[in-house]
């Protein structure tokens, strides 16, 4: 872990953002490692999850409870439902515009209205997603309107000319306010990988989408994002062809090689000045998830 957390040191002095996290979990060991990086006073940081927030809650949802999860829901889950890939939607409302959609079996479009709709049929059947996945969430991951009140925060972004502190980024679960699945999730580095250990613990989540990916070529596994090329992957050269996992908008990242039983977090507030460019934060993903599934 010394020559991961030194690798990170010396590529995060160069980025232009002020905290990094890195977690690294042994699924067959239950235990993880961790350390965090920073630029401004303060520790234990909790991070704007933005995407990763939806394979802790939609996916998890799968898995918690299966039978609820119909052939059209099972295509929003993996991204093929035929649903726009985004726009912007108003607080009232939003609901019935996601299910004007129709949902058919599609090529696959990463799409946060998939995401949402997997919600809004959730619902429909009597499901309380939010209260089904806090069984299993850890209590440093929560929605961002019940941030504990003082806690340590990042900036990400602004929100109306101002620098943003404690609100969600992703411009659509800030106008709905209310718990969405495509984001809108908060976690420090400890409480995402005990996360992951409890969904694991729960689910057996990690056997399952294996198993699956081995089954066929889709992008996505119940929502799970796969790995297309080893060798240049985000998830860090190294990892094995079954790895999968999910990236947030806003820095964020989970990895999980199901070979190896080993996964590993990235947090960062990349989007601390802007949006476009990632290539600090990049290296640094490519870089330290190498030398994770080296076996360091």
């Amino acid at each position: 872990m010394d020559l991961i957390r030194k690798t990170a040191q010396e590529l995060f002095e160069k980025a232009p953002f002020d905290a990094l996290a890195v977690g690294v979990i042994d699924f067959s060991g239950k235990a993880f490692t961790h350390f965090e990086l920073s630029k401004v006073p303060g520790e234990n940081f909790y991070f704007d999850l933005a995407s990763v927030t939806k394979v802790l809650t939609n996916s998890l949802s799968y898995f918690l409870g299966p039978e609820a999860f119909d052939e059209k829901m099972l295509l929003c889950l993996s991204h093929r439902g035929g649903l726009p890939a985004w726009g912007l939607l108003p607080k009232h409302g939003w609901e019935e515009i996601i299910s004007s959609y129709q949902v058919k079996k599609s090529p696959t479009l990463y799409s946060d209205y998939s995401a949402l709709r997997v919600l809004v049929e959730l619902s429909r059947k009597g499901v309380d997603q939010r209260q089904l996945c806090r069984s299993v969430w850890d209590r440093e991951v929560c929605h961002w309107t019940e941030l504990p009140d003082p806690a340590p925060l990042l900036q990400f972004g602004f929100v109306d000319g101002e620098p943003n502190f404690g609100k969600v980024h992703d411009p659509n679960a800030r106008v709905i306010e209310k718990f969405c699945s495509h984001a809108g999730l908060f976690g420090t580095i400890e409480g995402v990988c005990r996360t992951l250990l409890n969904y694991q613990e729960r689910t057996q989540f990690v056997g399952k989408v294996k198993e699956d990916l081995k089954q066929h070529s889709e992008r996505f596994s119940y929502g799970w994002d796969r790995v297309v090329n080893p060798s240049e992957t985000l998830a860090g050269p190294g990892c094995g062809p079954l790895t999968f996992g999910h990236l947030g908008f806003t820095g964020t990242s989970v990895w999980i090689d199901p070979e190896q039983m080993k996964g590993h977090v990235i947090l960062s507030n990349a989007t601390r000045d802007y949006w476009f460019s990632k290539n600090e934060l990049n290296e640094i993903r490519r870089k330290v998830g190498s030398l994770i599934w080296q076996k360091i």
